[in-house]
């Protein structure tokens, strides 16, 4: 028996190093998840085995580790858990690697349905995790086991920033990052790759403009396909990576297939982009791109003869809290061809670094879906353009007759 166990033992770890479709969910939190968001709480308490379902809480991350730690598992037994707080985090007594490979944490694991990161510094996840040397901690193997078996995977926040194989690390603004760039090890570090390595995430991604900062990561690290999702509001992936976003609000995603980049400007810039943004309810398959809207918008397609909206489009802050989709959301249901936002410091700013323009177009593939029940819309497949401009101070001048 222990000859037969042994090669099929060895084949299981093999299909688990190349990346094997796990049979387990994820559930990724944009950040800021309220106690009373029963959609998303209630949605991790099922898929990791409902009612009396054991959640182990990784407070990893936090500052305060019991305190922030000892509230989420709160949270989760509200919704029918038995979560309990796994005791794994720098700022906790001991060693965090010793903890990292403690047999009883390993256990405690193996006999749970569910994982949640909380919030707070991401490094300091992939810190405990990850051994001195760089390999994998006991642990880390035995979440990976409990994902590929088929429990729940989630976080929230830097919880959210772990999930795919690169995040941000001591990232500045989104307008520093356009103006400098990214590089690693300083404002990109490895993550822990749950979402595979062909998806970048980011998380607050809508509430603070930070859409704008995936696409210097994406085009460093080589990413087609960019996940960014807003707070309180998480991105369910399933085992057949079919993605739904519940919760508050949506997220953005980004599809840079047909993207360009011109060398010959001096700052960053990219045209073509494909950006869209998914409502809550709405789905779509994260290997083919393939979106459906929720059932409040099937019947909602925006017809671009009947356009609700005329005005020009324009904002001076494309960064500001949802700018952005109110913007898209316009130009879907509008006779304007295009909306323009700029992104720019302020007078105090350093005259060297360029502000940037950011252009959205419908094209032929672009459609929207307006609900029936609010004035939420979804829009799907919108051609971004971004290029750096000058910015000439006192933008703000004295009005005279």
């Amino acid at each position: 028996m222990t000859y037969l166990f042994r090669p099929l033992l060895c084949l299981v770890l093999t299909l688990v190093t190349l990346g094997a479709r796990a049979e387990g969910s994820l559930v990724i939190v944009g950040g800021a998840l309220r106690a009373d968001n029963a959609a998303v709480w209630q949605r991790i308490v099922d898929l990791a085995g409902g009612k009396g379902a054991r959640i182990a809480v990784v407070p990893a991350a936090a500052g305060n580790p019991t305190g922030s730690g000892g509230r989420v598992v709160q949270h989760l037994n509200q919704y029918g858990a038995q979560a309990f707080l796994l005791p794994l985090a720098p700022r906790l007594p001991g060693d965090v690697h010793v903890a990292a490979n403690d047999p009883a944490n390993v256990a405690a694991l193996q006999a749970s349905g569910g994982v949640y990161f909380i919030g707070g510094d991401q490094a300091r996840i992939t810190a405990s995790l990850r051994n001195v040397d760089g390999a994998n901690s006991k642990v880390l193997d035995a979440i990976w086991a409990l994902y590929h078996r088929g429990g729940v995977v989630a976080g929230a926040s830097a919880g959210a920033a772990i999930m795919s194989s690169t995040m941000f690390d001591n990232a500045g603004t989104t307008l520093s990052l356009l103006q400098n760039g990214v590089s690693d090890g300083t404002e990109l570090a490895p993550g822990l790759g749950f979402i595979g390595k062909d998806v970048f995430v980011d998380q607050h991604l809508i509430i603070r403009g930070r859409f704008a900062r995936m696409l210097p990561a994406m085009l460093k690290k080589s990413y087609k396909r960019g996940l960014g999702i807003d707070e309180n509001t998480a991105v369910v992936v399933g085992p057949g990576r079919d993605a739904e976003v519940i919760g508050y609000k949506g997220a953005i995603w980004f599809d840079l297939t047909n993207a360009t980049v011109d060398p010959n400007l001096q700052a960053f810039n990219i045209a073509n982009a494909s950006i869209s943004y998914l409502d809550h309810g709405d789905r779509i398959n994260l290997d083919t791109g393939a979106m459906t809207p929720s059932a409040d918008k099937v019947g909602g397609k925006v017809d671009p003869a009947k356009p609700g909206n005329r005005s020009p489009l324009f904002s001076a802050d494309i960064l500001g809290n949802t700018t952005l989709v109110d913007l898209m959301s316009k130009l879907v249901d509008s006779s304007q061809p295009q909306a323009t936002g700029l992104a720019f410091g302020g007078p105090d700013a350093n005259p060297a670094l360029p502000g940037f323009s950011f252009q959205l177009r419908r094209t032929d593939a672009t459609v929207g879906y307006e609900s029936a029940t609010s004035e939420a819309y979804s829009v799907y497949r919108m051609r971004l353009d971004v290029k750096p401009v000058k910015v000439r101070w006192p933008a703000i001048g004295e009005y005279r007759k």
